[in-house]
């Protein structure tokens, strides 16, 4: 019988320690929680001290059962989940269903006879585990109220604001302690970039040579010794006609050495936001590969093997063996003179960083990526070299540069204009020669590199060889991609990295966002629900509010203050807010916005009305209790945002999988085309062509009937319609006739329409619903010959397309010729 019973979260991780345990215990799984807040009701007594009830997961159950009763024959327990808040809160949940550790939750009971201890450790190898077991210690009460803090923050705000969104816009919206809050960060950044008003500005650069070396180019930065900004082409021309007469001396010439030090080991949400630069892989997959190799991988002959350190961390701390290992490996593999005297120490950032953990890195330094890479797949091959490639330059001297930068006269008389001109040269890799971190855009580094400069002297004369004035704008902030999005959360202090991959996936998933070029844009219901929480919940959905809870638990962790007395301050403001919103917010089910627009069938006023789908044109005139009322809508074709040249330059380039990296091919389903990933079935992502990147819209040479402008064809959730161009101010839609008169009705018009649900084209009379004809297929104005049926109708068989008879009686089709047929999409 085992002496003691070790239970984590995963089987795989629970494989990896038995390795090292031996036969001395028995290494069994939780799967995760064990026991959380019930969905069927709030789960928090607010009354009573914020009293919670926590239940078994359904689907658990079985799982308990096999634990306790493993758990009667062990001489000892030993919780081992993860060593964070949630993997606290599990150990706890576990001691209270076994019966040990004289606690239920709630209040201190009298011991059982289960002898329960909690063991942690940062990394997954035989001295972090076997020196974990000689240190194990008992629940840390203060890591449980943390976690259980912001279990009920997040419960009081899901269960009590999101059944206001159900009531007032639809059902199965949701609304985020965290979540919220990053929405609302990708609305302003929309709503910043939409009044953005650009301003023209001019660069001047003049391309010189010194007789002797490359020539090169200089940049105008000022006049005399003031610095000036050239705003438009007028004043662009004048500099550049006094330019071109003007005498060239070298002013000065600044020589220096400039160091360029290494980052720091990876913090979660530094892995997360290089590996969407380097790898294009999203938050939650990066999260998902490092998983596995926190947890181990199969090695060959040494088995399974963890081989990087939890993931979850805001920590750059380095443990004294690794620093060693990692000191000793770099001067025999890149010599003496990439090793500094001393090791090199990083302060984290993140305010309450938990320093007892460590920053992510390989368990091993001496296990070079390309050694192993034949027993690891693709993508956790490449996570796995970013990590060892951080932490083994993250210990390397560093990067040496020398640095020039020449200012130079361009004068006539006593006038005189100034340009500059930076170049740098690399004297030593340093840490650069394994890892180079990555950044948003290029920087003035950057640009000072690509300089390649000739030998210069003070008071030296050049030769003007070309000037290059060039225009430009300036341009708006950028919207948030992935990774921008981490680093915007994580100095902001928002939520916490652990938590991002969940929260980026949930705002997509509510189609609050969707992505264009890889960027974030609001959808409507986005941005809708956005100033609808914003404008009645002052408080709660601030960015500052929100990160002054996170520096709240990481006192509560720290035993600065007590959980209940945090939620009571929580509530105060959020039950204000809330009541505040019960009698103000917006119900836009109710909406019936006014337009100047008339109804294309009764000629009643069009209101704008809000559906399952979004906002949508409807007529005034509709009554749900009269069945021949008119019930005419159409699309209302949202003003989307523009998409700037760079992100049109991206939404052209080949999209990649979000979860894998790998390419996204276009493949054919039953319900139509949609997005797949090519490395199925390793990975089995796929997206609806309606979460596509929006399309650009195609001007067409017809005009608008109503205010004379061209009509666009547009992509909107049912296909392809045409509008005017002069939406919002027109808003005419172009109906899709077909050239034939109801033959039904006799009054209206066919029109071709594209069915909600399904999306499959059909053909319906223009009078509708006072005429209710309707064809599948479509109608061609031209006699039966057999039985004088007024019209026949296109059919697309295996054979080829076909013209044949709608009656059942009549037998009647002939072949259609290829180019006559309008296929039906």
């Amino acid at each position: 019988m085992a002496k003691g019973l070790v239970i984590v979260e995963s089987p795989a991780k629970a494989k990896t320690i038995q390795k090292y345990l031996g036969r001395g215990y028995e290494v069994e799984a939780s799967f995760g929680h064990v026991k959380d807040l019930p969905k069927s009701n709030l789960g928090v007594d607010i009354d009573h001290n914020f009293d919670t009830e926590y239940v078994v997961i359904p689907g658990k159950e079985k799982v308990l059962v096999k634990l306790k009763k493993l758990a009667k024959g062990a001489d000892a327990v030993y919780l081992a989940p993860d060593p964070d808040r949630e993997g606290e809160a599990i150990a706890a949940h576990l001691a209270e269903e076994l019966g040990g550790d004289g606690f239920d939750g709630k209040k201190k009971k009298k011991a059982a006879g289960v002898n329960i201890r909690r063991v942690t450790f940062n990394e997954i190898t035989q001295r972090a585990v076997k020196e974990a077991f000689e240190h194990a210690r008992d629940i840390d009460r203060n890591l449980v109220d943390a976690q259980q803090t912001r279990r009920v923050l997040d419960r009081l705000v899901g269960y009590q604001v999101s059944p206001l969104l159900w009531d007032k816009v639809r059902r199965g919206l949701s609304a985020g302690r965290v979540q919220t809050v990053a929405l609302r960060l990708i609305v302003d950044r929309e709503r910043e970039i939409k009044a953005f008003q650009k301003q023209e500005y001019w660069t001047i650069d003049a391309h010189l040579t010194a007789g002797k070396g490359p020539a090169f180019d200089a940049r105008l930065i000022g006049k005399g010794e003031e610095k000036i900004e050239v705003p438009n082409q007028e004043e662009a021309d004048k500099i550049t006609a006094f330019l071109k007469e003007a005498n060239w001396l070298v002013r000065s010439v600044e020589k220096k050495e400039r160091k360029r030090n290494a980052a720091a080991p990876f913090t979660t949400s530094k892995l997360q936001q290089d590996s969407a630069r380097k790898l294009r892989f999203s938050v939650k997959r990066t999260m998902m590969l490092a998983q596995r190799l926190y947890e181990g991988v199969e090695l060959g002959d040494e088995g399974l093997v963890g081989l990087i350190t939890y993931m979850r961390t805001d920590s750059t701390r380095v443990s004294n063996e690794a620093l060693g290992e990692v000191r000793e490996y770099i001067p025999s593999h890149f010599g003496a003179e990439y090793l500094p005297e001393t090791a090199n120490f990083f302060k984290s950032k993140q305010k309450g960083a938990q320093e007892a953990h460590e920053a992510i890195r390989p368990t091993s330094a001496a296990r070079h990526p390309d050694e192993i890479k034949q027993y690891l797949k693709e993508d956790e091959y490449k996570v796995y070299k970013l990590i060892w490639q951080r932490f083994v330059a993250s210990q390397m001297n560093p990067a040496v540069f020398d640095q020039t930068t020449v200012d130079i006269d361009a004068s006539q008389g006593i006038e005189a204009y100034r340009l500059r001109v930076t170049g740098s040269v690399l004297k030593f890799d340093g840490f650069l020669k394994v890892y180079e971190e990555s950044k948003e855009g290029k920087d003035e580094e950057d640009e000072a590199l690509k300089h390649k400069l000739p030998v210069l002297n003070e008071g030296q004369k050049l030769t003007l060889k070309e000037l290059k004035p060039e225009q430009h704008f300036t341009e708006p902030p950028p919207r948030y991609n992935e990774a921008s999005l981490v680093k915007e959360l994580e100095e902001r202090g928002i939520g916490r990295p652990s938590t991002y991959a969940t929260i980026l996936g949930t705002i997509q998933e509510r189609q609050y966002v969707t992505k264009v070029g890889g960027k974030f844009v609001p959808t409507e219901i986005g941005l809708v629900v956005t100033d609808l929480l914003v404008d009645n919940f002052k408080d709660i959905f601030d960015p500052a509010y929100t990160a002054k809870l996170e520096e709240e638990l990481d006192d509560i962790e720290e035993g600065k203050e007590k959980w209940t007395d945090a939620l009571k301050d929580f509530y105060k403001k959020f039950e204000r807010d809330l009541n505040y919103a019960e009698k103000h917010m917006q119900n836009l089910k109710a909406m019936e916005k006014p337009t100047d627009e008339k109804c294309e069938r009764c000629g009643s006023p069009l209101v704008i009305k809000w559906g399952k789908h979004g906002s949508f044109f409807a007529c005034s005139s509709y009554d749900k209790n009269d069945p021949n009322s008119c019930t005419f809508t159409k699309e209302n074709p949202i003003d989307l945002p523009d998409l700037d040249t760079a992100d049109m330059q991206e939404t052209s380039q080949e999209e990649y999988c979000e979860n894998c990296g790998r390419p996204m091919v276009l493949k054919r389903g039953r319900f139509g085309q949609f997005m797949a990933c090519t490395g199925y079935p390793d990975c089995k992502t796929t997206r609806r062509l309606d979460q596509a990147k929006k399309v650009p819209d195609v001007p067409l040479d017809e005009k608008c009937p109503e205010c004379g402008r061209n009509l666009l064809l547009r992509h909107g959730r049912y296909g392809e319609f045409v509008s005017c161009s002069g939406y919002p101010d027109c808003k005419y839609v172009k109906q899709n006739f077909i050239g034939m008169k109801c033959p039904e009705c006799k009054e209206g018009e066919l029109v071709e329409k594209r069915a909600r649900r399904r999306g499959n084209t059909f053909y319906g009379c223009s009078r509708y619903p006072k005429c209710k004809f309707t064809s599948a297929n479509k109608p061609v104005p031209e006699k039966c010959p057999e039985c004088g049926h007024e019209y026949l109708v296109q059919k697309f068989l295996k054979s080829g397309p076909v013209l044949a008879c709608p009656n059942e009686k009549c037998e009647y089709s002939r072949p259609l010729p290829q180019e006559e047929a309008q296929p039906v999409s």
